[in-house]
């Protein structure tokens, strides 16, 4: 059965981090997963939500990938996945991201699934970005519903860890649930770990005007609270690094490793 062009996935992001003192937070999150071959098809899921328009919520292409305007994401996504050995042959691109509400989008990760014409997921695109309007991608080939893959830090995030040491992502493959997990490492060390877990929910009307009476700052509070937080770890004493500059390669490759911490089996289950 063939999956909507236009979902939505509802649930919480955790952040714990473990160096130089813990400090955990968690907020609630909504995001939209759209068929990038299926967009005009998107756009006429509810009256409420619009392609590269503008509505109580929206997805516009150039907020990803080359972005630029009228430019196709399936040829930047299938070149991106090509460099970590994916061929989709023609399977379908799903991206879950965080929508754009009213007038604001802001996304610190988008995941980009890449699918063979069998339905399974072959790869994946993790693209990132940062509050000072930088992005940078990490792409893996994925093996399995459940996969572990890293990659060496390339991109500066936080203020607050310098970019050294290297990401370890836990993924399974989206079905009615979705579960992510990103481990900073160092040195042996786990410095912060970040996931995702949320639920598919229909992209209907009733949906879409529930959530944006529950949580009316969306994708803004995601933004004042990356802020909020960054505040908290600086009274405490964390020391602020200086940006460094953005690393000339679009994206970093993932390679495959071994399920070998537990607390990423149960995070990402």
């Amino acid at each position: 059965m063939t999956s909507p062009a236009l979902n939505l996935w509802t649930g919480q992001t955790v952040h714990v981090r473990y160096k130089p003192f813990e400090r955990r937070f968690a907020y609630d999150l909504v995001l939209i997963d759209v068929d990038i071959d299926r967009l005009d098809e998107a756009a006429r899921s509810s009256p409420l939500f619009s392609v590269n328009g503008s509505g109580l919520f929206a997805f516009h292409e150039a907020d990803h990938g080359p972005r630029q305007k009228g430019a196709a994401l399936r040829p930047w996504a299938e070149d991106m996945l090509s460099g970590a050995g994916v061929d989709l042959d023609g399977g379908a691109i799903r991206l879950v991201t965080f929508p754009r509400h009213l007038f604001y989008k802001f996304a610190p990760l988008s995941l980009w699934y890449g699918y063979g014409p069998d339905g399974e997921l072959r790869g994946i695109i993790y693209e990132v970005n940062n509050t000072f309007g930088e992005h940078h991608c990490y792409v893996a080939k994925v093996s399995g519903a459940r996969d572990v893959h890293a990659a060496p830090k390339s991109f500066h995030v936080s203020p607050f860890f310098d970019v050294t040491g290297t990401y370890c992502f836990t993924l399974r493959s989206p079905e009615d649930k979705l579960g992510v997990v990103v481990e900073s490492l160092k040195d042996g060390n786990r410095l912060h770990m970040a996931n995702i877990t949320a639920r598919k929910r229909p992209a209907t009307t009733a949906n879409l005007l529930k959530l944006s009476l529950k949580n009316p700052l969306s994708t803004l509070g995601v933004t004042l609270g990356i802020h909020w937080q960054a505040l908290q770890i600086w009274r405490r004493g964390a020391k602020y690094r200086s940006k460094p500059d953005a690393p000339e390669s679009p994206a970093t490759i993932a390679s495959g490793l071994q399920m070998r911490n537990p607390d990423s089996r149960r995070d990402a289950a």
